[in-house]
C-alpha cells in the first residue's frame, strides 16, 4: 500500500470519528448545558446545511487548490471545531462551532471520494468507507471512556480533536505526495468549473442524484427509526432493540470489508444491484409479522445490503460522467445525500404519527424501489 493511500485510509477513519460524538454525548451535554433534549436537532441542521454548501463548492475549490490542500484544510477546520466544542460552556457556542465542522466535513468527503474514484480501484472505495465505519463506531467508545474516567463530555471532544490535529499535520506534510505519478496527478485541478445548473443538466445527473438521495435517506431512516420500530411495532424489549439497531451499522461496516474483495470479480453496477437485492431481502423479512428473529435478521441484511451501494455509486461517477466532470458530480451527489439524510427521516416520523410506525418497512421499500429504478435509468442515460 502506498504512503498516500495509507493517509487517505486514516483520513476516512478521522472523518467517521466525530460523526457519532454528538449523539453519544448529548444525553450528558444537554443536562450540563441545561437545554432541551430536542435541541441536538438544531446543531445537526447547522452541520447539514454547511456540509451541503461545502459539497457544492468542492469542484471550484479542488480545481483551484487540489484535493490534497482541500483535504488538509478541511480536516484542520474539523479539528478547530472539535476543540471549540471542548471549550464551550453554552449552547450558542456549540452552534457556532457547528459551522466550521460542517464546512470541513463536507470538504473532506467530496474531495477524498472524488480523488479515490479517479485514482484507485473500486475495492479501495469499499474499504475506505469501511474505515469510516470504524471511526464512527470508535467515537462513542472514546466518549464513554472519558465519561467513565470521571471526565466531562468536553474531554471526549478534546481527545478526538487532538487525533484530528495529528492527522492535519500528517496531511500537510504529505502534500507533495498528492502529485506523485503513481496516483496519476490530482486529476481535477484543471478544466472548467461547472455551475450547479450545468452540472444538473448533464445527461444522467438527475438520475444519479435521485438514486443517491434515496439510498442515503434509506440508510439514515433505518439508523434513526429501526430500534423504535422493533419496540413499538414488534414488541421487542428496548435493550434488545438497541443492540440489534447497532447491528445495522456493524452490517454496513462488515459488508464494506467483504465488498472490497467482491469487487475483484464484480463491477460497480453489479455491486449496486447485489446490494439492492440484499436490502430487498432484508425488507421482506421485516414484513413478516410475529417473528422476532426474522425482524432482527432483516435489519442485519439491510445493513449488509447497504454496504456496497454508497461506495459503488461514488466510484462509478468518473465512468458515467468522465474524469473532468466527476468532482462537480460528486460534490452535488454529496449535497443530495445530506439533503436526503436531513429531510427523509423526519418525514417518516411525521408519517408514522399518522399511519403508525408499522409503516416503516413499506417506507424503506418505497425508497429502495425509487433508488433501483433511477439507477437503471442512469445506466441507460450514460450507456455504462
Amino acid at each position: 500500500m502506498s504512503f498516500l493511500l495509507a493517509i487517505i485510509y486514516l483520513s476516512f477513519i478521522s472523518l467517521g470519528l466525530p460523526d457519532s460524538l454528538l449523539g453519544s454525548a448529548w444525553p450528558v451535554m444537554h443536562q450540563d448545558l441545561t437545554v432541551p433534549l430536542s435541541w441536538s436537532g438544531i446543531i445537526f441542521s447547522i452541520v447539514a446545511v454547511c456540509t451541503v454548501v461545502s459539497s457544492l463548492l468542492s469542484d471550484r475549490l479542488t480545481r483551484r487548490f487540489g484535493a490534497g490542500k482541500v483535504t488538509a484544510v478541511s480536516v484542520a477546520m474539523t479539528c478547530i471545531a472539535l476543540m471549540g466544542n471542548s471549550l464551550s460552556h453554552s449552547f450558542p457556542f456549540l452552534c457556532l462551532w457547528a459551522v466550521p465542522y460542517g464546512l470541513g466535513a463536507g470538504g473532506v468527503d467530496a474531495a477524498l471520494n472524488n480523488y479515490v474514484a479517479l485514482h484507485y480501484a473500486s475495492r479501495h472505495m469499499s474499504w475506505l468507507h469501511c474505515m469510516w465505519g470504524v471511526g464512527a463506531m470508535t467515537g462513542p467508545y472514546v466518549m464513554r471512556a472519558a465519561l467513565t474516567a470521571g471526565q466531562s463530555w468536553r474531554m471526549g471532544y478534546r481527545i478526538i480533536s487532538i487525533i484530528q490535529l495529528v492527522l492535519t499535520c500528517i496531511l500537510f506534510l504529505s502534500l507533495p505526495k498528492w502529485k506523485q505519478p503513481e496516483t496519476g496527478g490530482e486529476g481535477s485541478a484543471s478544466g472548467t468549473v461547472l455551475t450547479l445548473r450545468e452540472t444538473v443538466l448533464i445527461p444522467g445527473a438527475k438520475e444519479v442524484l435521485i438514486c443517491f438521495f434515496c439510498y442515503c435517506a434509506l440508510e439514515q431512516t433505518v439508523s434513526l427509526w429501526a430500534s423504535s420500530w422493533l419496540v413499538d411495532a414488534r414488541g421487542i424489549d428496548p435493550v434488545t432493540a438497541a443492540g440489534f439497531g447497532s447491528m445495522f451499522f456493524i452490517g454496513i461496516t462488515t459488508g464494506r470489508a467483504i465488498s472490497g474483495f467482491l469487487t475483484f470479480r464484480l463491477s460497480d453496477t453489479q455491486m449496486i444491484r447485489l446490494g439492492s437485492g440484499i436490502i430487498c431481502a432484508g425488507i421482506l423479512l421485516l414484513l413478516i409479522p410475529d417473528h422476532e428473529a426474522l425482524a432482527l435478521s432483516g435489519l442485519i441484511l439491510v445493513g449488509l445490503g447497504c454496504a456496497p451501494v454508497y461506495p459503488s455509486v461514488i466510484h462509478s461517477t468518473p465512468q458515467h460522467f468522465g474524469a473532468d466532470r466527476s468532482q462537480a458530480l460528486i460534490g452535488v451527489q454529496m449535497a443530495s445525500a445530506y439533503v436526503g439524510t436531513t429531510l427523509m427521516p423526519p418525514l417518516f416520523g411525521w408519517l408514522s404519527s399518522k399511519a403508525g410506525i408499522g409503516f416503516f418497512p413499506y417506507y424503506l421499500a418505497l425508497l429502495l424501489a425509487v433508488m433501483a429504478v433511477y439507477h437503471e435509468m442512469l445506466l441507460k442515460k450514460t450507456s455504462a
